[in-house]
């Protein structure tokens, strides 16, 4: 079994994943090629920019899973809230038909579970099979 990898910053050592799961507004199927992949790229520029690691991210049709490690002192709501803002941005800008289909792109609620109980592997697996359940 592997080791989590401990992170720190200038005061604290962290090892924080959390599953991260919400849906477009009405949880209607939007997210389907190209804007699935134009969306994977911004939340990846995302998290990156915000100093978090992605550990594993799937798009299906009407809800976003990602596996992602934050620092605890930046917070996952900070995270949660610069991916779909960013995203929802970006992606109604780039896809007209978005803008008309949905006052705004994303629901406002979020599920998000800490994945301590479970070893990252399994969590992994789950996100990444997402598409062949």
């Amino acid at each position: 079994m592997a080791r989590p990898t401990l992170r720190s910053n200038h005061n604290v050592v962290f090892q924080c994943a959390f599953h991260l799961v919400w849906s477009p507004k009405y949880r209607r199927s939007v997210l389907v090629p190209p804007v699935d992949e134009r969306l994977k790229t911004v939340l990846a520029e995302v998290i990156q920019e915000q100093g978090a690691w992605l550990q594993a991210l799937e798009v299906m049709p009407d809800h976003v899973h990602l596996l992602v490690e934050v620092d605890p002192q930046f917070g996952v709501h900070r995270l949660v809230k610069a991916m779909k803002g960013r995203s929802s941005h970006a992606l109604r800008q780039e896809f007209p038909h978005l803008r008309s289909r949905l006052p705004t792109l994303w629901t406002n609620s979020y599920f998000v579970a800490t994945t301590g109980g479970a070893p990252l592997a399994a969590i992994k697996q789950y996100v990444e099979n997402q598409k062949h359940v």
